[in-house]
């Protein structure tokens, strides 16, 4: 077929992109000397940790599998951690067990499809995808002007996936999913890179490339986009607007090129886990990144997703070789004799992953101590049980220099409680004034400072 004149050179289209997007984001460093919103004060930090298909609830009618359930079994601070969090038990007062927050919503959905609403709140009962901007976006919007990149939003399988099967927790102003990053060595290379791939010199005629390639593609999308029908335009906007992002990206490069590398070490980092080999090990790799990132001050806020939904990607074939059960997904369907406490047994090694995140947040210190006393952490997943998408199990960690007070695990009511409300004094406590996110009703009545 002939190839008319505005068609594009797909092979080109995707050459000049990959000029972008590779291009290695600089090195970071302590104190902004950069920016004028450098203040001394302690930096206040966002980080969400996901994982999929909900966790072990325990009926009173098998009273044999009773410490296998995911939630304590009373509330208050004298609660006893069942086997499922028993891991955390050396961080009791570094966290807060939340039960009864979900989104209404997404309480009327299919329990995969809520995964996609974790950090939005939107809305997907019907066929339209009516979802909202995320609550780490909301955040890095803010936070941004501080750091050299706004926001690093991680998963096991990168990309988007596709709707109702997501594969990154993070979405537009338009809830469009960002996509996420999943290969540690480029991802080190990119944002950790100690000589960001050459001198000064070399850096900035390498940015100025990037943003030459930038302006050429905008322009010809743009020129584009009135030749083209209602669908194709709207997959052409999506891609701008990742465009978009790039260009920002390569902006805010030059503007940090000539501030000082903060010095550290990466020798104990794996950058080439093999996932079908030790999953611990390749989780681990991705928790070590995002702890030098906060060490450094790269961002402040953080998303990771540790496994997709419904039996989907690399995650669900963790239980198989960390404890030669089965798949995440057929675990949580199975119905078997002793399946809470398989399904448990899954629940407590994913929880010694999280316990590995607060151990070496908690023992890895910047300019301001601790970073865990920085940072807020939310661990948790979109459904109790696989298909309900009621009763979020969740654990809240960190912020104790934000006037955090942990230890205890407290119910809400979900009539009047909603898990935006979450939200609502995750971000007023890190410096971001919110009377509403999404569907909330106020801020969450506990733990938060008044």
């Amino acid at each position: 077929m002939k190839r008319k004149s505005w068609h594009l050179d797909r092979r080109t289209f995707l050459k000049g992109m990959g000029a972008v997007c590779m291009l290695p984001y600089l090195e970071s460093m302590g104190m902004d000397k950069l920016s004028r919103f450098a203040t001394g004060q302690a930096p206040k930090r966002l980080c969400f940790l996901y994982f999929p298909n909900g966790v072990s609830i325990v009926g009173d009618d098998n009273p044999a599998a009773r410490d296998w359930n995911w939630f304590p079994h009373t509330e208050g601070r004298d609660y006893t951690l069942n086997k499922s969090l028993k891991p955390l038990e050396p961080f009791r007062d570094d966290f807060s067990i939340l039960g009864g927050l979900s989104h209404p919503l997404s309480r009327q959905v299919l329990g995969h499809i809520a995964g996609d609403t974790w950090l939005t709140a939107g809305d997907l009962r019907g066929s339209a995808y009516l979802n909202n901007i995320s609550v780490d976006q909301v955040a890095a919007r803010h936070l941004s002007k501080y750091t050299r990149i706004p926001f690093l939003s991680l998963s096991t399988d990168g990309g988007v996936g596709y709707k109702s099967r997501a594969s990154t927790l993070s979405y537009d102003s338009r809830g469009v999913a960002i996509p996420s990053e999943h290969r540690q060595r480029e991802i080190f290379e990119r944002y950790f890179s100690p000589n960001g791939g050459g001198t000064t010199a070399e850096r900035r005629k390498s940015l100025q490339k990037g943003k030459k390639i930038v302006d050429l593609v905008l322009e010809d999308s743009k020129s584009l986009k009135n030749k083209l029908g209602y669908n194709d335009r709207s997959k052409l906007d999506e891609y701008m607007t990742s465009l978009n992002r790039v260009e920002e990206q390569v902006i805010r490069n030059e503007k940090w090129l000539d501030v000082p590398l903060k010095e550290f070490d990466a020798s104990k980092l794996n950058l080439n886990p093999d996932a079908s080999v030790d999953p611990e090990a390749y989780l681990r790799s991705t928790i070590d990144l995002m702890v030098l990132g906060f060490q450094l001050d790269l961002t402040r806020v953080m998303t990771f997703m540790m496994a997709r939904e419904d039996g989907m990607g690399l995650g669900d074939n963790f239980p198989k070789l960390a404890l030669n059960l089965s798949g995440h997904h057929s675990i949580s369907h199975d119905k078997t004799t002793g399946h809470s406490e398989r399904w448990g047994q899954y629940d407590q090694w994913l929880t010694r992953q999280f316990a590995y995140f607060l151990e070496q947040m908690k023992n890895t210190q910047d300019e301001h101590g601790s970073l865990l006393d920085n940072t807020i952490v939310l661990y948790g997943s979109a459904c109790s049980s696989t298909h309900n998408a009621n009763n979020c199990p969740l654990v809240l960690a960190g912020g104790k220099n934000m006037g955090l007070k942990h230890g205890s695990y407290t119910t809400f009511d979900p009539d009047h409680v909603y898990l935006s409300n979450l939200f609502v004094s995750m971000l007023n406590t890190v410096g971001l004034p919110t009377t509403s996110f999404a569907d909330s009703t106020g801020p969450l009545p506990a733990i938060f400072p008044s």
